[in-house]
């Protein structure tokens, strides 16, 4: 079998696993930007709580941010970890977002120049730039994580060594450039890998990663 034809079987058996997953979990596009920032280096749930304190403090806005001063945004996303280089990177990305005109204003923009800006602010890697494209923007291109390349490479599908582009043009030449699929595909290799083998009958991961 062909490794395009591994890759959309390999989503086949994710999908029938788990199911669909409705991911990214937000209110806004907005949120979505701010929970890419957060997650680096992080669980889920670290970003919840830090999300959750800025809707009570009212502070999650686009304006807000920008002008609330860099100590008081890390004390309040201090949960998500590394809480100081966030809200550096935070106030970056929401400085820049204002500087352009906001959201609205670079959602106008073509996936090419907007990805190229984004990594251009201090902080923000190939990763939270394309969980910011694909997430809050609805642009076609695939993240690839370290869940990702450790199942991949567990299926022996890669090398393992792969870098992060060429990985990503690996998926986007197998697959349609649909963000839908892109958006279900991303998420249920997160669901695959946050669960564990329980030696139970029941479990998911060997009907997974059985041999294409």
């Amino acid at each position: 079998m062909k490794r395009c034809d591994k890759l959309l079987a390999l989503y086949g058996r994710l999908l029938a696993a788990y199911g669909p997953q409705k991911w990214w979990p937000a209110e806004s596009a907005f949120e979505v930007i701010v929970g890419a920032v957060l997650t680096q280096n992080t669980n889920w749930k670290n970003v919840e709580m830090a999300i959750s304190r800025l809707k009570d403090t009212g502070l999650l806005e686009l304006e807000n941010i920008v002008a609330l001063p860099v100590d008081e945004l890390a004390e309040l996303i201090k949960s998500s970890g590394f809480f100081n280089v966030k809200a550096k990177r935070l106030k970056n990305l929401c400085g820049w977002l204002q500087s352009q005109g906001g959201l609205d204003a670079v959602a106008t923009w073509d996936t090419g120049r907007l990805r190229r800006a984004l990594l251009g602010i201090n902080g923000i890697g190939p990763e939270t730039a394309d969980d910011i494209l694909l997430y809050a923007f609805e642009r076609p291109v695939f993240i690839i994580d370290n869940y990702t390349r450790c199942l991949l490479k567990n299926m022996e599908l890669i090398q393992g060594k792969e870098d992060y582009n060429n990985l990503q043009r690996m998926f986007e030449a197998c697959l349609p450039p649909d963000n839908g699929l892109y958006n279900e595909y991303h998420a249920l290799i997160v669901r695959h890998a946050k669960e564990r083998c329980t030696h139970d009958s029941r479990c998911r991961h060997c009907g997974v990663e059985a041999p294409i």
